[in-house]
């Protein structure tokens, strides 16, 4: 397959024969979902879309909340779920049947993979992001992307950079010191850049370090072209442009969706006035031409099996599926009567909510699984609660503790309802609703032989954990989860997923949490490296289910860990291996980890980092070795007064681990003298929340927050609310987005994700997807009326 940079000299003759203003048409969409085509140099307009987990791809009404009709695609089970695999050919395979459907509906990019770290456990799109380690997220972005890629269709990977919450995502301003955005916040999107070269890169709504990210000169051109080599285009999430002129010099190339021509004439005329350097309008408008070349070239429309597609979707579902607790109680048997209890088992929450939402081609729901597998005659059913709110209902909880006692077994189909995670808004608190936890703890104390299945996005409390014997955590698993699930409970099929994140007893143990969502426009992230197992392990907080774990049918043991070969100068790297052997009764997979733990470094280091995993299929009594190169950047941090990555010569400790609590067996090397660049490494005290001073020994300085007031551009509809022009501005902002969504979309979480984002809309954004509607003048007498500024109102109404 050609790539966008296999046409660099085509589309730099190309380019050279346009006019400025056919440039500058180039350098925004020519609707919601595809660029601008122009026809008198045969570059048509090609279709991007959505879809993380599965191919969104929209008609005429168009919206970035996925609240609108979209094609019939297969829906696979969630980036959460698929990272819960640890399976990289799997991801990859993923990746190919989306690519597929997408060549099938002529869609040149997908806007995925999502590499965001889950700083946070309460981010509400969680579940479109891998894991809380900058590795593991990395390696899953690489398949996924290469997957995609192979079919000719482009990929891009958002959201660059530290966007890691949805409350205003818009306008937050993210503080983070160097090393921690080198060593947690960078590397996933590095792996993907580097190991994979997505068509194109998605920079962020969010501010970094008091810059707007579609105008971040350092991240778009310094790092992400200059160190790792980016040959795509980096283009905008949708309507996250603030200065257009600024951006594309910084290294923004396009603007998503349509400006109506706005930012288009505005480039235009800047060049035309000698303001603006064409230079950098001419690399822009090359690397759209490259990207719309490859994508006329590799577009090779093909019928897709869909069933082929829902086969593999169900693998997915099994393998992400994690075993968090089994009591002797799994693998259940077809001779017992069961009780399933959740309205998941009727309506299966199988995604999340927002532009990642698919239209699924085929849906098996929970229940008929069941019944396919027991007959009617071993099996009942109990809502237990309402699917969309679960509010409060005792009835149906009497019910349930009913249908438990009369049956062997009871199965509780529990989770998060889709109204309390989505794209939009984040999570407050990490508990199920009342009414699920109330029915929980009423079916246990019914019925001892009672399995929990979770279908949620992201982790949750489990006051519950000790009165019943076996949890099973589905996360979102896509259309075909159903039969998955009953696969996976049966023993048909042996668990063997495991965690690509914590659990935390607590929200409280979280540092992450006292500088999170607290809908403030500047976030300080003080934690630093304390992220995850990262902080969990290195400070002894004791977690409900760590990062790496995960239950199988089968049992292993490690043993015989062993330096295969030494450090070499020349590789830089060293070879190392440990024996797996399956000591169960059936066959299964284990995901062999490998953590590494500075043991002399003056540096302030995490207690052990994932720097290599494998997963491997064992039979019974089967042994195999499992062998892993690391290289220099397996022991590297990120050393400020270097600004580059260097390791401190002494020992190490390789951790072989079946989570990143359970070490299984150790071995330590050493790094030789010469190995390092920096003699004399930084010296940092641990901590767990940074102050200013130790923040600004790490290369950030922490400035005033931007105030509110005035109000100007980048106010955001929420902050307008209270003014009576404002209030009716929103209002009608609101009013027109009902509209276009239509009354099937007026579900409970519909409208709060709705409400959320439109109220997020930055009052630039506001202007520049309005398509012109809202002019230059119309946009100033706005501000001037917001700010109360009236003689200054009359007079700019009256110059016409």
């Amino acid at each position: 397959m050609k790539q966008p940079y296999d046409f660099e000299s085509q589309a730099l003759a190309l380019v050279g024969r346009m006019s400025v203003d056919e440039k500058a048409s180039l350098m925004s969409g020519s609707s919601f979902w595809h660029l601008q085509p122009l026809a008198d140099y045969d570059l048509p307009p090609i279709m991007v879309s959505d879809g993380p987990h599965g191919l969104r791809k929209q008609g005429n009404q168009a919206d970035h909340m996925g609240l609108t009709a979209s094609v019939p695609a297969t829906c696979f089970p969630t980036a959460v779920t698929l990272a819960s695999s640890w399976d990289r050919a799997l991801i990859h395979q993923v990746g190919a049947a989306i690519g597929r459907e997408c060549q099938a509906e002529g869609v040149s990019v997908l806007l995925a993979p999502g590499v965001n770290i889950k700083r946070s456990p309460l981010c509400g799109r969680n579940f479109e992001y891998y894991s809380e380690d900058p590795f593991m997220a990395g390696e899953m972005a690489v398949g996924f992307i290469q997957g995609v890629q192979s079919t000719g269709t482009g990929t891009s990977l958002k959201h660059f950079a530290v966007n890691n919450q949805e409350a205003q995502r818009m306008v937050v301003d993210t503080l983070v010191d160097r090393r921690t955005l080198f060593e947690i916040y960078l590397p996933a999107f590095e792996a993907a850049v580097t190991q994979a070269q997505p068509w194109t890169v998605m920079c962020a709504y969010n501010r970094f370090n008091g810059i707007y990210c579609s105008e971040h000169e350092e991240l778009m051109s310094d790092i992400l072209r200059d160190r790792w080599g980016f040959k795509g285009l980096v283009v905008t999430d949708w309507g996250a442009v603030n200065d257009r002129p600024r951006g594309i010099a910084a290294g923004l190339e396009l603007e998503m969706p349509s400006s109506g021509g706005v930012n288009d004439r505005l480039v235009a005329a800047q060049v035309k006035d000698g303001v603006f350097d064409e230079a950098h309008l001419d690399r822009a408008a090359g690397r759209v031409t490259q990207l719309i070349l490859a994508a006329k070239e590799n577009m090779a429309p093909e019928k897709v099996d869909f069933d082929a597609h829902h086969a593999l979707a169900r693998k997915a579902a099994s393998d992400g599926a994690v075993l968090l607790k089994n009591a002797d109680i799994l693998p259940l048997s077809t001779d017992d009567s069961v009780a399933l209890i959740g309205a998941f088992a009727e309506t299966p929450r199988i995604q999340g909510a927002g532009s990642s939402q698919v239209n699924a081609a085929k849906l098996d729901r929970p229940l008929d699984a069941f019944e396919a597998r027991l007959g009617d005659d071993k099996l009942s059913y109990a809502a237990g609660f309402d699917a969309e709110m679960a509010g409060d209902d005792a009835a149906l909880i009497a019910e349930a503790v009913a249908a438990a006692k009369a049956a062997d077994v009871a199965i509780i189909m529990a989770g998060l309802p889709p109204l309390f995670e989505a794209e939009g808004f984040d999570r407050t608190h990490l508990r199920q609703p009342n009414q699920i936890e109330n029915l929980i703890a009423a079916v246990a104390a019914a019925n001892k032989n009672c399995v929990v299945v979770l279908s949620n996005g992201a982790p949750i409390e489990m006051p519950w954990i000790d009165d019943v014997p076996a949890v099973l955590e589905t996360y979102l698993a896509g259309q075909a989860g159903a039969h998955a699930l009953v696969d996976l409970l049966y023993g048909d099929i042996c668990p063997s997923g495991k965690l690509a994140e914590s659990f935390p007893l607590r929200l409280a143990d979280c540092p992450a949490q006292e500088n999170f969502a607290n809908h403030k426009r500047q976030l300080v992230y003080r934690e630093g490296l304390n992220i995850g197992y990262r902080h969990f392990t290195t400070h002894d907080v004791p977690v409900l289910f760590p990062f790496g774990h995960g239950l199988s049918y089968a049992t292993f043991t490690y043993s015989d860990a062993k330096l295969m070969a030494d450090w070499s100068a020349d590789s830089e790297t060293l070879e190392v291996a440990v024996t797996v052997t399956n000591t169960g009764s059936c066959a299964g997979a284990e995901v062999v980890q490998l953590y590494v733990r500075d043991v002399e470094s003056a540096a302030y280091r995490p207690d052990r980092e994932l720097k290599a995993f494998e997963k491997i299929m064992l039979q019974p009594a089967e042994a195999k070795q499992v062998r892993f190169t690391l290289d220099k950047r397996a022991f590297a941090y990120f050393d400020v007064t270097l600004d580059d990555w260097d390791v401190t010569p002494g020992a190490y400790d390789i951790l072989f681990a079946a989570s990143s609590a359970d070490i299984r067996e150790t071995l330590t090397v050493t790094l030789p003298a010469g190995s390092g660049r920096n003699s004399q490494p930084m010296v940092e005290a641990p901590y767990v929340i940074m102050q200013d001073a130790q923040l600004a020994a790490l290369g950030l300085k922490v400035t005033p927050a931007e105030r509110i007031k005035p109000y100007h551009a980048n106010t955001t509809l929420a902050d307008i609310r209270h003014h009576w022009v404002g209030k009716r501005v929103a209002n009608a902002a609101l009013e027109m987005a009902a509209k276009t969504m239509g009354k099937r979309q007026e579900t409970p979480v519909a409208m709060k994700m709705r409400e959320e984002m439109i109220m997020s809309l930055r009052l630039k954004t506001v202007q520049i997807m309005s398509g012109g509607a809202l002019t230059p003048k119309r946009f100033d007498l706005l501000l001037l009326a917001l700010n109360n500024r009236w003689l200054r109102f009359l007079a700019r109404l009256m110059r016409g």
